[in-house]
Parts: structure tokens; sequence; C-alpha cells
């Protein structure tokens, strides 16, 4: 193969700064009607648009963010231990959109609660049926609540207010920090089905999904059910609480 005349080589300079362009000042130089070098050159763009509108940086808004969220460190070390009751973690699980069901798990015997949400999935319409699942709970066992930065929590101020029961908040992109309640979803479609609407099931459905799931032995419990331990801590309560 004949050697390529220097003429012919194309001129790269890697090393120097100054002859370095941009991709947009590339793309600008193209489609460009004030300074297009040769507009029949943008017909050989992969995408072939004449022209090129640059996208705007928006400023955020704080539209769709939750506030004064309290961050999981802030959260108690003796809820990492599992040795205190009442320490809860909850997610929403999504079913045929915009259907959904929310999940309460207690840290320490696993017991779990699923709640309907019959109206929807936005802040206004899962807080109330949140707190009429926690005033269920006998008070002593309202320690906390770890959620995921999911917005349907974004009134947990006023949750809070209502029950005398903080939200803690997860890292963003790490909802492994709640993760019992993580492993607790997992199931969850052999019961409630896959691409279900999940507003055909009332609470009544629910709870005897629930208890199902509460009934089952753990081995980590030395094969008890978590419905047991949990029944035995609020015993527990009752005898100790004035």
């Amino acid at each position: 193969m004949p050697p390529v005349a220097a003429a012919d080589r194309p001129l790269v300079y890697p090393d120097h700064l100054g002859m370095r362009v941009l991709h947009k000042t590339i793309y600008m130089s193209l489609s460009d009607p004030r300074r297009a070098l040769n507009r029949k050159l943008t017909g050989q763009l992969r995408t072939g648009r004449t022209m090129r509108h640059p996208r705007v940086v928006r400023r955020p808004s704080g539209r769709g963010q939750i506030r004064d969220m309290v961050p999981i460190s802030r959260r108690p070390a003796e809820v990492e231990t599992r040795l205190v009751p009442g320490r809860w973690e909850g997610d929403v699980v999504m079913g045929r959109r915009p259907s959904a069901v929310a999940t309460l798990l207690e840290r320490t015997t696993r017991v779990v609660r699923l709640v309907a949400l019959p109206d929807g999935i936005k802040t206004q319409q899962v807080r109330p049926h949140l707190v009429r699942a926690i005033e269920q709970m006998p008070p002593p066992m309202r320690g906390s609540l770890t959620w995921d930065r999911g917005r349907e929590m974004a009134e947990h101020a006023q949750l809070t207010a209502q029950m005398g029961m903080p939200v803690h908040f997860c890292r963003k992109g790490s909802p492994w920090q709640r993760g019992t309640n993580e492993n607790t979803n997992g199931p969850l479609p052999q019961y409630l089905g896959k691409s279900t609407d999940l507003r055909l099931l009332d609470q009544n459905d629910l709870d005897r999904i629930a208890t199902e799931l509460n009934d089952r032995p753990r081995r980590i419990h030395g094969y008890r059910a978590p419905s047991a331990l949990y029944a035995a801590l609020c015993a527990q309560v009752d005898a100790t609480t004035p």
C-alpha cells in the first residue's frame, strides 16, 4: 500500500489545546443560519435535523421536592439495633398505574401492614390512610418511620405533628437503607398479582394477605411467627403503660 502523502494526511493536534473545538461549536457551524459553513452538510447528520435548538437550563423551582426532610443520619442509633420495638419502615408498591398499596413493616418483629390507597398516590391522598393505619398501633409502638424519597410522603411534617411519629428519609438512591421493607415487598406480587389494578382490593382483602404473611414462621425468630412476637410486645407495652 503506497504511503500517504503528507499533504493528504488529516491534521491532528491531540496535545494542542488551542486547536480543540467543542462539539456544540461544530453543530452550530452546520446548523446556525447566520454562520453555517454549508447548509447541505446538515443532511449528513445522523438525525437529519436542519436546525439545532440548544437545551434551556431550567432553574430548580422546588416543585415536586420534599421540604424539610429529616435525614436518616438523624435517626436514633437504637433503630439500627432492632432492640427497641416500634420502629417502622414504609414504602408504596405500585400495581397497574395509578393504583398502589402502602406497606408498613416493624423492624423488630418484621410484622407487616398493608394499607389500601383507593384515592390515589398523591401525598394528600396517601397521608389519611397512613394515619388510620398508625392509629391502630399502641402509642408506644409509634416510635418512628423510615421512608424512601417518594413524593407521596411530602406531608411528612403533618403526619409527625398528627401522630407524634417522626419520619426519616433514606439518602438519595439508597432504598437499601430500609432493606427489611424492601425484602418484604419482594413476595407481594405473589399475593397482589402483577400489573393488577390494586384499587380492586379493599382494606379487608389486604388485611387477609397481611395476616397470611405475618403468620408464617420465620427462621430469624426461631421459627416463631411475626404476628405472635408483635402481639407479645403489644401486651407487654399495655402492661407497663400507666
